[in-house]
């Protein structure tokens, strides 16, 4: 895996939408608080566009993404928001630049489409980081700090508390994943990763339980999670019920699903739709230690 160089004050980002459209000015201070890392902003031109839902037509967003890979004094791309919408034109998209000047490409959520698709492609690292809407009134939080430092170099070891549901262990693999709901919608397309051999993570938002176990059912019945080196689930936020209750959590239900497996399982990772979505570098080599006490994943 190539991994982008890290950034430097002075160095020029691109801010740019792909998926769900931006209020007018809403990430004014997000643009700030970046802008006080010392780095200098650019907006993608149509970064206000309107076209119902999405940040423009679909058009508009391939051409934003488009400019923005293929600038040359751009060093990162920071995605602006997630949403809906980046599956609609990421076949529309000449990577033949960006794959002899890679740069960050910085996002979660709807962007699990790009992270998949660069690594099954370009072989590219990626980083799967909050995004400013989650910064949007300008001020620093968990993630925006990990983003920052991860951008400049200041990889740190992520640690968080054990989980009930853990399965302990050591693995060390490329890490790769992010949104369950994203990665279900693209396999047998273009944009689909091989998991086989590697660590993989996890996140969603406002899904109903069912439809997790549905997906996560595809996967196992796929062959996606019968080799892994280890799986990390983040923060599945906002679950919601039927009136009928499903009967399991979004956790015990993806615990289910991997129970034949003895490689590593960690819950409760810092990665999804929370404040403190820490940074992982896509497509690195990291190990994975789940302790009885703690979880680490550190960078190799």
């Amino acid at each position: 895996m190539v991994r982008p160089r890290y950034l430097k004050k002075g160095d020029k980002v691109a801010i740019v939408a792909t998926a769900k459209r931006l209020n007018e000015n809403e990430i004014d201070g997000a643009i700030r608080e970046i802008e006080s890392w010392g780095l200098e902003v650019i907006c993608g031109p149509n970064l206000y566009a309107v076209y119902h839902q999405f940040a423009g037509t679909d058009e508009q967003r391939a051409s934003d993404l488009q400019w923005a890979i293929d600038h040359e004094e751009i060093s990162a791309v920071i995605f602006a928001r997630g949403g809906y919408g980046t599956a609609r034109i990421i076949d529309s998209i000449d990577w033949e630049i960006f794959q002899s000047n890679p740069k960050w490409l910085c996002g979660f959520s709807d962007l699990t489409v790009l992270h998949s698709h660069v690594n099954q492609h370009l072989k590219i690292e990626t980083l799967h980081s909050t995004i400013p809407i989650f910064f949007k009134d300008g001020m620093a939080n968990a993630g925006s700090e990990s983003l920052r430092k991860t951008l400049f170099g200041l990889n740190e070891t992520m640690i968080w508390d054990a989980h009930l549901l853990n399965r302990t262990g050591t693995a060390d693999g490329e890490i790769v994943g992010g949104n369950l709901s994203v990665l279900y919608s693209i396999m047998s397309t273009p944009s689909q990763m091989d998991f086989n051999g590697k660590i993989l993570f996890l996140e969603d938002l406002t899904e109903n339980l069912y439809h997790i176990d549905r997906m996560i059912r595809q996967l196992k019945r796929s062959g996606a999670l019968s080799d892994l080196k280890g799986l990390v689930v983040g923060q599945f936020t906002e679950m919601v019920d039927n009136s009928t209750p499903f009967g399991k959590s979004a956790e015990e239900i993806i615990f289910e699903a991997v129970s034949e497996w003895t490689y590593p399982l960690a819950f409760d990772a810092p990665i999804g739709h929370v404040v403190e979505n820490i940074s992982a570098i896509h497509g690195a080599n990291a190990e994975l230690k789940v302790l009885e006490d703690k979880i680490l994943i550190r960078y190799m």
